[in-house]
This record gives structure tokens, sequence and C-alpha cells, in this order.
């Protein structure tokens, strides 16, 4: 059975920047789950999850191995650390953004319990 729930109950995430680019790791908890995750979490879905702060172009690259999913967003730091008045200058808030979209996933028959 599928259920939809926040990626942030399946999946952690972290932010790094370097100039203007932000990047975004996503780390599946339990790999039963990177399927799904990875066929629903593309480029365009991030992009067109979050239009006016991911201006530029989105890229997806799949660590497969590691059951995770890096997402590189150019443009989206209004010029950077050392150039932008944002708040957020280095985008370490993207992350909670990528990890509040919802996924479908297969309901797994364990002790553990989505909320």
């Amino acid at each position: 059975m599928k259920v939809k729930a926040p990626l942030r109950q399946i999946a952690s995430a972290r932010a790094g920047d370097k100039g203007n680019i932000s990047s975004i790791g996503v780390w599946v908890y339990d790999p039963r789950h990177y399927a799904d995750v990875k066929a629903q979490l593309t480029a365009e879905r991030v992009k067109n999850a979050y239009p006016r702060l991911f201006q530029g172009k989105v890229e997806r690259h799949a660590v497969d191995e590691l059951h995770g999913l890096n997402f590189v967003l150019h443009d989206a730091l209004e010029g950077g650390v050392n150039s932008s008045l944002n708040l957020d200058t280095h985008g370490k808030s993207f992350s909670f953004l990528l990890l509040a979209l919802e996924v479908e996933i297969e309901l797994l028959n364990d002790p553990v319990v989505l909320t």
C-alpha cells in the first residue's frame, strides 16, 4: 500500500554553497524507499516547487550506492555570500524546503509508523 508522507519523515538533507550555486544532498534512511524517492524527486519537481527561489538551472545527480540524490541549484543564492543581501546567503534553509515536499512511498511492515 502506498502512502503520502513529507520527505523529512524518511530522509535527511544537507545544503552547501559555492558562489551563487547551492548544493543539496538528500539521503533516504531506509534503502527500500529510495526507488520511490528517486522516481518522484526530480530536478524539474524541485525547480517547480520553489520557482521564485530556484530561478536557474537545477541538476540532479543520483548516488545510488548511498541511496542519495544531490541537487545543484544554479543562480539560487542571489549572487552568493559576498554579493547578496539575502538573510540566508548560504542557502542552508533550502534543505528544509526539499524535506517539506511530499512523496508517495510504499508503506513498510515495520514497527515504525509514519505520522
